[in-house]
């Protein structure tokens, strides 16, 4: 249950924890050693324990109302603007009410009190000084377990609430579940944590994450490499539809998103294909009945420029019909020469109740972004093995050098409550993505006396991609052996289209050049020799259900059965005409157990299947047939939510076995599959509310992939990570100021091949601090590598030098 924002409990589980004592018991020595390792034993202050309590008046003084009648939202909203406090609710909890309005005088809690009665409704008082809503005690007793819309239940939203932490996720089995329900490790990134950071593009988000890795060979130019679990990351959704990477899901704004839930593991039962390492679901922002407007400005150095408006309100006095805008601008400098970036995110979502029970969305988001002059890796050594001197500030990109991203996509979906308590959904969404670049490649070795020997290899990339998918599924209860259980079926049909022109490089162009002059070279001009089209079908259809077998006991059954098919033609002027074909048929197994210990603590294990189709680029390096990734996922661990499930912490294990891994070898410039590797680790992690105004996120990941031989593989990417972020608002006189810092710490790694270059442990420190104005104006300053520290944020035979310290003021107006 959210106590904060009066969210109905979606299992029985989470019934019992909204009635948990406010003071955690730990169960057993190993709970007491989870918790000291989290830290808990010392540091979370008394004031933990002490439970929300309904809403008390800050300023006990009357004021005269007059709010005319109208829906519920609209008009609590109306009365908390003028009393001069913020208000936080989902859309859920007052949808379809009615309110009669308010005249008199009345103090805070009289005036809450006087709208929500016979609502079933109460206003609270959240840490932070502005209110919530909840359920009535009693109504909260007495509601029966409920099934909603897969990432739609109370609690799941996490705007407004200023949390850390959220109460509901469904990025896992799809099933709505606490945390603490489900039987694998999950961070979600809070529309708060988002804010708070500045996390402001996906790769941000990411690079913040507990247990991911992000290396960078170039910014504004190709996507960045992503690992998790030992592997590569490559399972992207938006709101639970899978998307291909082929999209380039990574340029996403996170403007358009209330969270970004991670699930680390496999998850082929949601994805059908996909590797062990996580997944990342974007939860799109939804409309509201009330009316809110945000406007945001920021400015930062290297001439860092960036504008925002988000809208969002009903449509019709009724509030049935509600409309969100969401838009944002940027344009960036970087600490490098002759770098310049342009962006441009645009994001609407319409919501229409065709009646009580059935829900029509319809949307559309915009995407571009344009590169010139991209920031690339530079070589590490010249070919004696001596370090070539590197600044900084220099960018060997040349001028001619740029990459364009235009993304354009629509969606819309059905939503219907069944009589019986079933509900189900229907969605399809289109998408349309297209890419135009021109760029270089540096080969060769660099002579230390005049830096000859390198050659460059310009290439001209430009293809259009369209994806369609169609999502639907069924979800509820169903009875057995005297017990409620809980049952998701639906099926996902993906169709992924490409086509694009291929050019040839002038035979003339002098591809030959010194490391001086490579920044110098110029321009290339291409004929256009051949083209490429291909053609990726993904059709599938999943079960999973949750199995009660006792009340502390749940058991988590699933499969999804995929039939993946890829074609691919080729037509040449130079080199002929060619296609391939490729099908499979697999099906995916899942298994999970959760058992609770008591109110506060549960254990769980869970199994999976591993299977992913290789990338059809690999062929260029691997001439022979490629086998796919498959293999199998095994996790355990310990899970606990305290006060309410405002903090939540986890200890997991984990061991993956996978066949034919790609591993990019560095000295051959190809990739090696490689027969069998196994992955290991275990992961720890603390999100949510400390004491009231004091949010935190920390984890720490270990992770260790190693091959056949038992030699260890991905020397590039750290074994261990360490990442904090927390908050806190300052009580008394000083609550208008919010304090933050962060903390992203990893081992030393080395490059694995050529000279094997070594970077040792590195430190990163991030500081934020905002003030709160007035209640609609605030201001923010957040200050990155705060410390100045020099480090490659990418390495392997080249090095790509990680951003120096910079900041970026922000201005956030809400009215």
């Amino acid at each position: 249950m959210d106590p904060r924002t009066g969210a109905q409990p979606v299992s029985r589980s989470s019934l019992r924890a909204a009635r948990a004592p406010s003071v955690p018991v730990l169960p057993n020595a190993l709970a007491q050693a989870v918790l000291l390792a989290l830290g808990l034993l010392a540091a979370v202050p008394p004031a933990l324990s002490q439970s929300s309590t309904a809403v008390q008046d800050a300023q006990p003084a009357l004021r005269d109302y007059d709010l005319p009648a109208g829906p519920l939202g609209a008009t609590l909203s109306a009365f908390a603007g003028e009393a001069g406090v913020t208000l936080s609710f989902e859309p859920e909890q007052t949808a379809g009410r009615h309110s009669a309005g308010l005249r008199g005088r009345y103090t805070i809690a009289q005036g809450f009190a006087a709208l929500l009665a016979g609502s079933g409704l109460e206003a609270f008082e959240r840490g932070n000084g502005g209110y919530a809503l909840r359920a009535l005690q009693q109504e909260r007793e007495a509601v029966l377990p409920a099934i909603a819309v897969s990432g739609k239940a109370f609690g799941a939203t996490t705007e407004g609430t200023g949390s850390y932490t959220t109460w509901s996720t469904s990025s896992s089995t799809r099933l709505n579940l606490s945390p603490q329900e489900t039987p694998q490790a999950v961070t979600v990134l809070t529309r708060q944590r988002l804010d708070d950071q500045k996390l402001d593009t996906l790769v941000d988000a990411l690079n913040a994450t507990a247990g991911i890795s992000v290396q960078q060979s170039s910014i504004g130019q190709d996507s960045p490499n992503i690992y998790a679990r030992g592997s590569s990351l490559g399972n992207f959704q938006i709101d639970g539809v899978p998307t291909s990477t082929s999209m380039s899901p990574f340029l996403a704004n996170t403007a358009a998103y209330d969270r970004v839930e991670v699930v680390r593991g496999a998850t082929g039962v949601m994805n059908g294909l996909g590797t062990p390492a996580a997944t990342v679901n974007l939860i799109r922002k939804r409309p509201t009945a009330e009316t809110r407007r945000t406007l945001t400005l920021q400015a930062g150095n290297w001439d860092r420029y960036g504008a925002g408006a988000d809208v969002s309100g009903a449509m019709n006095e009724s509030g049935t019909a509600r409309l969100r805008l969401v838009g944002d601008y940027k344009q960036q400098g970087a600490w490098v020469d002759r770098f310049k970036q342009e962006s441009l995110a645009l994001y609407g979502i319409g919501e229409f109740d065709l009646s009580e029970h059935t829900l029509l969305t319809v949307g559309f988001n915009h995407l571009r972004q344009d590169s010139d002059s991209a920031i690339i890796s530079r070589p590490l050594y010249f070919s004696n093995g001596q370090r070539i001197p590197l600044s900084r500030s220099g960018n060997t990109s040349q001028k001619w050098r740029y990459y364009k991203h235009d993304m354009d996509g629509i969606f819309a979906s059905l939503e219907h409550r069944f009589g019986s308590g079933w509900v189900g959904k229907v969605e399809y969404s289109h998408t349309r993505y297209d890419y135009d670049g021109l760029v270089a490649s540096f080969l060769g070795t660099v002579d230390p006396a005049t830096g000859a020997g390198v050659t460059i290899r310009p290439n001209r990339w430009e293809h259009q991609l369209k994806q369609d998918n169609v999502d639907a599924y069924v979800s509820g209860m169903f009875p057995l052996f005297g017990r409620d259980h809980e049952l998701i079926a639906g099926l996902t049909l993906s169709k992924l289209r490409s086509h694009g022109p291929a050019y040839t490089l002038d035979a003339g162009y002098p591809v030959a050049t010194t490391v001086h002059e490579w920044a110098n070279a110029p321009a290339p001009t291409f004929a256009k020799t051949g083209s490429s089209r291909g053609e990726e079908r993904n059709y599938g259809a999943f079960v999973n259900a949750r199995f009660t077998l006792t009340d502390d006991t749940s058991l988590l059954l699933g499969g999804r059965t995929t039939r993946w098919a890829r074609d691919h033609d080729e037509t040449s002027v130079l080199w002929g005409d060619f296609s391939t074909r490729e099908r499979k048929n697999t099906f995916v197994p899942y298994a999970g157990i959760v058992h609770a210990l008591n109110d506060t603590w549960s254990v769980y294990a869970s199994y999976t299947k591993i299977f992913r189709p290789q990338d059809s680029w690999l062929s260029e390096f691997i001439p022979t047939a490629l086998k796919p990734e498959e293999g199998v996922s095994y996790e355990a661990g310990v899970k606990a939510g305290f006060h309410g499930g405002r903090l939540t912490a986890s200890l997991s294990v984990f061991r993956n076995e996978v066949d034919n891994l790609a591993v990019w070898n560095n000295d051959a410039f190809t990739y090696d599959l490689l027969g069998n590797t196994r992955a290991r680790g275990v992961e720890l992690e603390l999100n949510g509310e400390l004491a009231p105004g004091w949010q935190l996120s920390a984890g720490y990941a270990y992770a260790t992939t190693e091959d056949g031989d038992g030699q260890r593989v991905l020397t590039y990417v750290p074994r261990q990570t360490l990442k904090l972020f927390t908050s806190y608002r300052l009580p008394g006189a000083w609550e208008k100021l919010t304090l933050g810092g962060g903390l992203h710490w990893q081992n030393a790694i080395t490059s694995g091949s050529g000279f094997n270059y070594r970077q040792g442990s590195l430190a990163l420190v991030s500081l934020m601090a905002r003030y709160q104005i007035d209640r609609s104006l605030s201001v923010s300053l957040n200050l990155n590598n705060a410390l100045d520290r020099r480090y490659f944020s990418g390495i392997g035979e080249n090095g790509l030098y990680g951003a120096p310290r910079n900041f970026m003021a922000s201005l956030k107006y809400s009215f």
